[in-house]
């Protein structure tokens, strides 16, 4: 029998063109193997909605065709459930295919879907709500806030954020309870990764995997501005967890409690909560599409890095040229932001 399968398709996700999706996967799904139709969110939420009904009309397989808001939408759905997540990543970081390695080629990526490999992953819960990537508190989270805020979407718009606001932005004291009892730091952010990275090859838990059974908590302590340079390298350089900076550990429950209620973000969408976070584990709660011939050693960096390293490369030359550090911050901003947007 025919497997039944869903695209839910989220036209506002990433930066780019969609009208030619429907089209392709007219084309590219596999129709001997699936009898498949597509559905268009219509406002914040509508994916769940849709998901729920295919998990009870025994739908085999639902596609996330957007971003990572759009497979979290999908996905929570889904978990505890025999239907699998399949995702067409089609926004602006694409966290979770990019661990899996789902090619962010329309055509490719239905072809993973053709060859049906089903595995049973892990999956976070912060709050009562589910993450498959990340979720987490301190700046990332309010920089997930000031993205939402801005209206753009795309790499340039959540950078540029992110230099506006990173020089202005104080760290906070956070209380981390775990099996082995309760620890005091003060952090710039705090970022629990079930999933490698962000989105766009940023590896905020280089070593995370989603299967283990277990969370990587992440805690990055303050640095100042020149520190800030070697994080951005080793965050796409896989090499974060190495330093001195950083604070790591695995837990499938934690409690986090801060001075105040604020920002928090699962899955980079910002929502408030109160002064006391919640973060468990759920292991092989939820059935995912995954790339069969998964080769993470062949992975090429893609723009975002490249921009990175040839910037950074020249680090001590800026340092030795520029003195005062608002200028020395002026100028790494805006060479990072003229060669983001070549």
């Amino acid at each position: 029998m025919k497997k039944k399968i869903i695209f839910i398709m989220n036209p506002i996700s990433g930066s780019g063109d969609k009208d030619s999706v429907p089209e392709m996967i007219e084309k590219y799904i596999d129709k001997e193997q699936f009898d498949f139709h597509i559905e268009t969110t219509k406002s914040a939420g509508h994916a769940t909605e849709i998901a729920k009904k295919a998990v009870n009309e025994n739908i085999d397989i639902v596609v996330a065709v957007g971003g990572d808001g759009t497979v979290n939408e999908v996905g929570r759905a889904l978990v505890q459930t025999h239907t699998a997540l399949g995702i067409i990543p089609l926004g602006s970081g694409n966290g979770l295919a990019r661990h899996l390695a789902i090619p962010l080629n329309i055509k490719k990526g239905l072809d993973i879907l053709n060859q049906c490999k089903i595995k049973e992953l892990d999956y976070g819960i912060i709050n009562g709500t589910p993450f498959f990537c990340t979720c987490g508190m301190g700046f990332d989270a309010f920089i997930s806030m000031k993205f939402a805020e801005a209206g753009r979407r795309g790499m340039i718009t959540y950078v540029q954020k992110v230099l506006e606001e990173g020089l202005r932005y104080k760290p906070q004291i956070y209380e981390i309870e775990d099996d082995e009892g309760v620890h005091r730091y003060k952090a710039f952010l705090i970022s629990v990764a079930n999933a490698s990275q962000y989105g766009n090859n940023a590896y905020i838990a280089p070593q995370a995997s989603m299967s283990d059974g277990k969370l990587d908590v992440i805690i990055i302590q303050p640095f100042d501005v020149l520190e800030a340079s070697q994080v951005a390298i080793e965050l796409f350089n896989k090499t974060l967890d190495k330093n001195l900076k950083i604070k790591t550990f695995r837990a499938k429950h934690i409690r986090i409690h801060r001075n105040k209620e604020g920002v928090i973000h699962y899955d980079g969408d910002p929502i408030m909560a109160a002064a006391d976070i919640d973060i468990s584990m759920v292991h092989k709660g939820i059935r995912i599409v995954v790339n069969p011939e998964d080769d993470k050693s062949q992975r090429q960096p893609n723009i975002i890095q490249n921009a990175f390293s040839e910037l950074f490369s020249n680090i001590d030359l800026i340092r030795s040229n520029i003195t005062k550090q608002g200028r020395k911050v002026q100028a790494l901003n805006k060479t990072l932001l003229r060669k983001l947007n070549r």
